[in-house]
């Protein structure tokens, strides 16, 4: 069993155990009556909610297609909160039914009301939602500030890496003019070295480059995907976002923001985003191109 594996099923028995002590205390169900044996009754709750836990993770990855690997640190934070929070309303639906189920067939041989009705199932599921809602602050705390850590640890990684990268005067520069072409007549000529980005706009894309000391933008009538296509022999472009292409060598810094990683462009104030699905491409990137 690998680690993220086992940090789940930690956590679920945590958060179960959790659940379990606050029915201990409070005794609710008619729970009461049952006196020695409700620890019984509690013990089974126990297992059956864990197992409730692992069924929602199961649906969380085959079904919602969101898993959780806790052991990775290249998920964001905000990626962990969204998946909490999805868990967080399927498993209290499943818990509140299981124990519906639970207090039916097994709590109402003492207590009539536990039969299985609309107003039990609500109940219940006000009493779980509100130890869910308890759980979820704790957990959240704990893993942001685990994630956060971690990802701060990434980004200074990745801004030595970007070190290497810093542009210097070449000759060879001199010969790394190429023109991009749109689906018009129009065309933009410049040097490699010094493209900054190029962004998506609506029906165009706009082309930024450091030019003769100052920032220059040109429209083309062109989709980023075109645009990529045509750079694919320069590896230190790379698509960092779904409406940004970046020209690493002109990353000044790679920064850290709300939980999300930002690139800092030299020659400008401009910080293009990092989305979570081009994270790869532009770690990848700062490996081939420090090679």
């Amino acid at each position: 069993m690998i680690q993220g594996q086992k940090d789940i099923i930690r956590v679920r028995i945590i958060s179960t155990a959790f659940t379990t002590l606050a029915l201990a205390v409070f005794k609710p169900f008619g729970l009461e009556v049952w006196q020695w044996q409700a620890y019984m009754h509690l013990f089974f709750l126990f297992i059956l909610g864990v197992m409730v836990c692992l069924l929602t993770d199961f649906l969380m990855k085959y079904i919602v297609r969101k898993p959780c690997n806790m052991s990775d640190s290249h998920e964001d934070v905000n990626y962990f909160i969204r998946h909490n929070l999805y868990f967080q309303i399927i498993n209290t639906l499943l818990v509140s039914l299981m124990i519906c189920l639970y207090r039916h067939f097994f709590l109402s041989k003492r207590v009539e009301g536990n039969l299985l009705s609309w107003s039990n199932f609500f109940e219940t599921l006000l009493i779980i939602a509100f130890c869910s809602f308890a759980i979820g602050l704790y957990w959240r705390f704990k893993f942001r500030s685990r994630y956060l850590s971690a990802e701060l640890e990434e980004v200074k990684m990745m801004n030595e890496q970007l070190k290497a990268l810093t542009p210097t005067p070449s000759p060879k520069n001199e010969e790394r003019t190429i023109t991009l072409t749109g689906t018009t007549s129009e065309v933009v000529t410049l040097n490699i070295s010094n493209l900054l980005y190029i962004e998506a706009v609506g029906n165009y894309v706009k082309v930024c480059q450091w030019r003769d000391g100052k920032l220059q933008s040109d429209m083309l009538r062109a989709t980023s995907k075109q645009i990529e296509s045509e750079l694919q022999a320069y590896p230190m472009v790379v698509r960092c976002h779904r409406a940004f292409l970046v020209n690493l060598t002109q990353v000044e810094q790679i920064v850290s923001h709300s939980g999300s990683m930002q690139l800092h462009i030299r020659h400008s104030h401009e910080f293009i985003p990092v989305s979570r699905s081009n994270m790869s491409q532009v770690k990848e990137g700062l490996t081939n191109n420090n090679r």
